[in-house]
This record gives structure tokens, C-alpha cells and sequence, in this order.
């Protein structure tokens, strides 16, 4: 599905400045570039998308590639200059939670209440257990109080296409793909993402104030799950996922103990 411009009337009128790339090989190396070269033109929720991304890259490093025309890479600018350093852990999460919140309204609309939308920490969207998007936060060098976040969301991917057994897409879950269709996740998704950091801006990054902490946890599947965190250390981190900490870290119990994970990769075991 080629992207053209007036198929965005919702998005476009939520993005401060709203930009379609026909081909690239990264949106959010894009954007990071573009930002860097002029920041007053790329302003807070300025957005680049495409559905043709040629090297796309996931958290740790991985590679995340699609078909042209199987699923859209979206990335935002998001201006974090009046939050503390170590509130700023939670723009991956706001931005999981609020693609979370998008998947969700669409599924319940279009094929009714039988798929469970959850987000897995830090930033995955899972639909009953399967990946449909990942989102990959990075921060502009030399500029850092914005931050441009990635996503990518698998729309008219086929079985076939699907990178691995643990995928999925809105085709694959019956959905057909429209502009409309694209066009309101989109919408719905830029809209939360403004909301759930105007909050924690407004409370001076305290996200139990902000109220967004109660809300990433009541969207997050992992809390409550039995998980192995493989850590950036090479190490692992078998226990249950209780909570998120105030930065939104996970805290996992292992036996007796307690341990807050600010990076790592979770394997949800049950």
C-alpha cells in the first residue's frame, strides 16, 4: 500500500509536523539526522513514516526488517528537556503503553473483544502472547533533551512473512488493512503517546502523581509473570516480575530478593 499524504487527515492533524517517506532505510536514523541538523524544524511529535524500510533496527542491536507495504515504521520526536535523567526511562514505556492502547481500540472495533492486547517491558506490543510491534527509543547525539522513538507495526505482513513464530500482524488476525485502518492506529497512537507525556511533564517527570505508572503496569503482561531477563552483562535473572519501580524499572523476585532491571531482554516464561 502506497502512503500518500491525504490518507493521514487524523494523524496529520495530531503531529505538530507530519512527513512520509516513500523509501528509507531507517525513519528513526532519519529523523535523528534531520533533528540534529535543525531541531526548530523537526518540533515536539514531529513524525517521519514509511512502509518501505530497508534496515530497521530493534532493541540490542537486532535487525528488524519487513516486505514493502507489510507494516509501517513510524518515529517521533518527543522534547524531554524538563525531565530529570532518570525520569526519562519511562518515554519507551509511555510509548509502548500508548501503541498498546491503539492496537487494542482497533482489534475491539473491527473483530470485537477476542484478542488480548498487552505490552510486554519495556516497550513490546503482544497480541495474545505474539508480537505485532516493537519500538526502539534513541537519543539525538548532541542534543540530549529529545529523544525520537521508533516504532514498527506489523500491518499486512502474511503468515509467510512473518519473521519468526512468535509474530503477528493485523492481517493475520483477520483485520483488513485500509488507509483508514493505518490512519486511526496511527492517530490513536500519536495522540496517547502526547497525552501520557504531557502528564508526566506536567508532574515534573513523578509518574505515580502523573498517573502513568499505574497505568503502564495495568497494560504491562509481564507483571505478574514468571521471567528470564537475560541482562546486558551477559548474565540471567530467572524470578517472577512484581512491579514497576519509580523510573520504571522491573522488579523481579528471585527467592528472598529483589532485583530492579533497568535494561535487559525478558523472556516471559508463563
Amino acid at each position: 500500500m502506497t502512503l500518500h499524504a491525504e490518507d493521514f487527515r487524523r494523524a496529520a492533524t495530531v503531529a505538530t509536523r507530519f512527513a512520509i517517506a516513500e523509501r528509507t532505510g531507517s525513519t528513526n536514523a532519519d529523523l535523528v539526522r534531520d533533528h540534529a541538523l535543525d531541531p526548530s524544524a523537526w518540533p515536539h511529535l514531529s513524525v517521519l513514516v514509511t512502509d518501505d524500510q530497508t534496515d530497521g533496527r530493534g532493541r540490542l542491536g537486532r535487525v528488524w526488517s519487513a516486505p514493502p507495504g507489510s507494516a509501517l515504521a513510524v518515529s517521533v520526536v518527543l522534547d524531554v528537556g524538563d525531565l530529570r535523567p532518570a525520569d526519562r526511562g519511562w518515554v519507551p514505556l509511555l510509548a509502548g503503553a500508548a501503541l498498546t492502547r491503539a492496537v487494542a481500540a482497533q482489534l475491539t472495533a473491527l473483530v470485537g473483544p477476542m484478542h488480548t492486547v498487552r505490552m510486554k517491558w519495556p516497550n513490546d506490543v503482544l497480541v495474545d502472547g505474539r508480537k505485532i510491534s516493537g519500538i526502539l527509543a534513541e537519543v539525538v547525539p548532541g542534543i540530549p533533551d529529545t529523544i525520537v522513538v521508533g516504532a514498527g507495526i506489523n500491518t499486512a505482513m502474511t503468515a509467510e512473512q512473518l519473521p519468526v513464530p512468535t509474530a503477528t500482524s493485523f492481517a493475520t488476525l483477520g483485520v483488513s488493512i485500509t488507509p483508514d485502518l493505518v490512519d486511526t492506529v496511527l492517530a490513536d497512537y500519536l495522540a496517547a503517546l502526547g497525552e501520557l507525556m504531557g502528564a508526566l511533564l506536567l508532574e515534573d517527570g513523578d509518574a505515580v502523581r502523573a498517573g502513568v505508572h499505574a497505568e503502564v503496569e495495568a497494560l504491562c503482561g509481564t507483571i505478574g509473570s514468571a521471567v528470564r531477563v537475560h541482562l546486558p552483562d551477559g548474565s540471567e535473572l530467572v524470578g517472577e516480575a512484581l512491579r514497576l519501580g519509580p523510573h520504571g524499572e522491573l522488579v523481579v523476585r528471585n527467592g528472598p530478593d529483589e532485583t530492579s532491571v533497568v535494561a535487559g531482554d525478558v523472556v516471559q516464561v508463563r
